[in-house]
């Protein structure tokens, strides 16, 4: 099982870092798609503090910045579950955005946007997969309620 998970964490890891590095270089080719999200984001933002950077473009480079960072930690296995559980956060807008079949003015767009968006929510699947899969090992959760059973055994 091991090579099959590392060639899955390699394959899914790399479409983020092929798209995350597209948005980081090339935001403005995403922003009229994005506005939709970003200006909802925006007040929430700057609710937290005003301080932060919170126009589309700006947003766009960290959800691709988080996601070509995620994406090599999965490709590498170097924190395969927090950066699954990380492109699954950073999935959410974008295809919210990226896809939006319910506002498309178009059979053709409808018929793209839908099949991107089923595709998106396959992708958002595996990788709840990957951020639960332990590779075998005992989560963090079951070695922290065998250790407290055990103590309290020994009481």
């Amino acid at each position: 099982m091991a090579p099959v998970r590392g060639i899955a964490r390699a394959l899914l890891g790399g479409v983020f870092i092929f798209s995350g590095a597209k948005a980081v270089l090339r935001p403005e080719r995403l922003v009229q798609r994005a506005r939709p999200v970003t200006d909802r984001v925006t007040p929430l933002l700057n609710k937290v503090d005003e301080r932060i950077p919170a126009n589309a473009e700006t947003l766009i480079r960290v959800n691709g910045a988080a996601q070509v960072t995620a994406g090599l930690l999965l490709a590498s296995g170097a924190a395969p579950r927090p950066a699954a559980a990380l492109l699954a956060g950073t999935l959410i807008p974008t295809t919210v955005a990226g896809h939006p079949f319910w506002a498309a003015q178009t059979k053709a767009q409808y018929d793209t946007d839908i099949v991107q968006f089923a595709k998106n929510l396959a992708i958002f699947g595996g990788l709840l997969l990957a951020a639960v899969d332990t590779a075998g090992s005992p989560s963090v959760g079951w070695r922290v309620r065998h250790y407290l059973d055990s103590r309290r055994s020994d009481d």
